[in-house]
């Protein structure tokens, strides 16, 4: 039988949320702990990667298992074996083709700046040390719903199949203290949020103009995107799946 468990984590600690050979992982820290107190071997699939350093306050990944989970006294255990900066926050049966990657139907982030230095924001939110300007910023970014293709922002040597993704929501807040970026699609790309987010400010700084962003899109060339901005910054915030996988 088929769960979702909901999770999210710190990302500070971890190379990212994938197996890494000789490196510590969410999954692995995860993998392990779901083992021991199931019983079995377990493997999980997540919805997607994050890479180093970035944090997640909502993913889902999706496991097997033989026998029935009472997943109120499961929650609670596993919350208890699991270090303090990884948490389960439900665990929920699925029909037995559901897939934590292949299901999602779109994903969230968000990209945090602050703008003055701040102790308790270390490691959380990424510090910018020059002015921008965040209405040419959202002029910028309200172009990325008449794109498909975003080979433009894929990092190099990416095992992605294609760079078609359909963005439906891209915005900047500002506040007193700090700079939000949100931009939800059906998928990303291996760093694309990272160096949408840096080409975005050089459009804010005006290093680039709003047409010379739309040519950077164009040119499917990462070699024209903006400087990648630090993982620190970066949340996965939600993930959103059909109704009809739930079995409870």
């Amino acid at each position: 039988m088929r769960y979702f468990a909901e999770i999210a984590y710190h990302g500070a600690n971890y190379h990212g949320l994938q197996i890494q050979p000789n490196a510590l992982s969410v999954q692995e820290t995860l993998e392990d702990t779901f083992s021991k107190l199931l019983g079995e071997e377990v493997k999980l699939t997540a919805s997607g990667r994050t890479d180093t350093g970035v944090h997640c306050r909502q993913q889902f990944v999706h496991f097997d298992v033989s026998k029935e989970v009472a997943t109120k006294h499961f929650l609670h255990r596993i919350n208890s074996f699991l270090p303090n900066d990884i948490a389960v926050y439900s665990l929920r049966k699925v029909k037995e083709e559901a897939h934590a990657r292949y299901h999602a139907l779109s994903r969230k982030y968000e990209y945090h700046i602050t703008k003055a230095k701040n102790p308790f924001l270390q490691g959380l939110a990424h510090r910018l040390l020059y002015a921008v300007d965040v209405n040419r910023m959202n002029q910028a970014a309200q172009l990325l719903s008449q794109y498909e293709d975003y080979e433009a922002f894929c990092k190099a040597h990416s095992s992605a199949k294609h760079c078609l993704c359909q963005i439906n929501q891209a915005f900047w807040e500002e506040s007193d203290t700090g700079l939000v970026f949100t931009v939800r699609a059906n998928r990303f790309l291996r760093g694309m949020v990272r160096m949408l987010t840096g080409t975005l400010l050089a459009v804010g700084q005006g290093k680039l103009t709003v047409q010379q962003f739309s040519e950077i899109i164009e040119s499917k060339n990462n070699r024209n995107a903006g400087a990648l901005v630090p993982a620190h910054g970066l949340y996965l915030c939600e993930v959103v799946y059909p109704d009809d996988i739930w079995l409870d």
